[in-house]
């Protein structure tokens, strides 16, 4: 059994169009997962989801949602102020769906393509930490907790959080792959998520079989996760995601089998 104070869910795949969102929030309920952490880009960008529709199904299957923000051609980062007020625009309006279908979470990438050498870090770096205060209190006025990821290889990375946490009040997502890439082992993983529980609000379980961003079903690569989440087993309050690149729920629900074993 998982501790009460820890609900655990999926990341869902509705992106790719290969699986609907319907689909996706009954396959949740059915693995008996607490909520889903719905897309919101892609096949289910905005425009192409139903609020009501979406919030009704959920309560239908006793769930609770959180959603992902889009990111891939998302630039609050951007040196160039029209492309970055662009992005923010759409990030709100993101945020605003999240909040009429009774998310409590969005997922944030806050991060740019805007890179060496014509953009060095102390150049974007300021931009990504005023988005990211813009939109947690954009959010939050809604309802809507700001759970910034870190991200493997491109700022923010797990080595910049120390600036998120210090300019900003928003909360971490903690994607364990994406700490990987970038040089931690399960031992780092464990010291930080002890070290700034009090500001992780949300985690990825995201398995590899090397220092890549592989997403394998969890248990099946060769992250040591007893060792990794054991901070999480001592009192912490949060949300659990397991990210896996499936379209088979069978691999969905031996992950989170799995995953509860380490929690």
């Amino acid at each position: 059994m998982t501790d009460a104070s820890v609900r655990r869910g999926y990341v869902t795949q509705t992106h790719t169009g290969a699986v609907s969102w319907r689909e996706a929030i009954r396959e949740g309920a059915r693995i008996g997962f607490d909520f889903v952490e719905l897309y919101v880009d892609g096949a289910t960008e905005r425009t192409q989801l139903d609020a009501g529709a979406v919030e009704s199904l959920v309560d239908d299957e006793d769930l609770d949602l959180l959603v992902h923000l889009p990111f891939v051609d998302i630039e609050i980062g951007s040196p160039r102020a029209p492309v970055r007020q662009g992005s923010l625009s759409e990030q709100r309006a993101c945020i605003e769906l999240a909040a009429e279908m009774g998310a409590e979470k969005a997922v944030l990438h806050a991060g740019t393509s805007a890179r060496p050498p014509e953009w060095d870090l102390e150049s974007v770096a300021p931009n990504l930490l005023s988005a990211i205060r813009e939109l947690d209190q954009f959010a939050a006025d809604r309802g809507v907790e700001i759970c910034v990821e870190n991200l493997p290889g491109v700022p923010f990375t797990i080595h910049h959080f120390d600036r998120v946490f210090a300019d900003t009040e928003a909360s971490m997502t903690f994607d364990t792959g994406h700490a990987r890439v970038d040089g931690f082992d399960a031992e780092d993983t464990a010291d930080f998520l002890d070290d700034h529980g009090d500001r992780i609000s949300h985690v990825h379980v995201n398995d590899a079989r090397e220092d890549a961003d592989e997403h394998v079903p969890t248990g099946s690569g060769t992250t040591d996760f007893d060792t990794a989440l054991a901070p999480l087993r001592e009192d912490w309050e949060g949300t659990v995601s397991v990210e896996v690149y499936t379209f088979d729920f069978d691999y969905l629900e031996l992950s989170a089998e799995k995953l509860d074993g380490y929690l």
